[in-house]
């Protein structure tokens, strides 16, 4: 298991390469909606804030392997959602 801080880059990367995707889409769609955009960079925020509190807290009474492989599928399975909303906005 990684330890925590190359947990938090990664997520803090993972991110980051999202919003900038989000903005591209903005930027080079003309036809997207300002509102969506922001809604969507808005939850990218968010997303960050909420991982990066849940890797410094381990949940008490649980192993931490365990917590870190549920909070790997859990980020994964929210990351593949952002994905899917900005390959759709409009």
């Amino acid at each position: 298991m990684a330890n925590k801080r190359t947990i938090k880059r990664n997520v803090t990367a993972i991110c980051g390469e999202l919003f900038a995707e989000c903005v591209a889409q903005s930027l080079y769609d003309r036809s997207v909606s300002q509102q969506n955009v922001e809604a969507l960079i808005h939850s990218i925020v968010k997303l960050q804030g909420e991982y990066i509190r849940r890797i410094s807290h381990v949940e008490p009474g649980m192993p931490a392997k365990k917590y870190f492989r549920i909070l790997a599928d859990s980020f994964t399975r929210d990351v593949n959602e952002i994905i899917d909303q900005i390959n759709n906005l409009h």
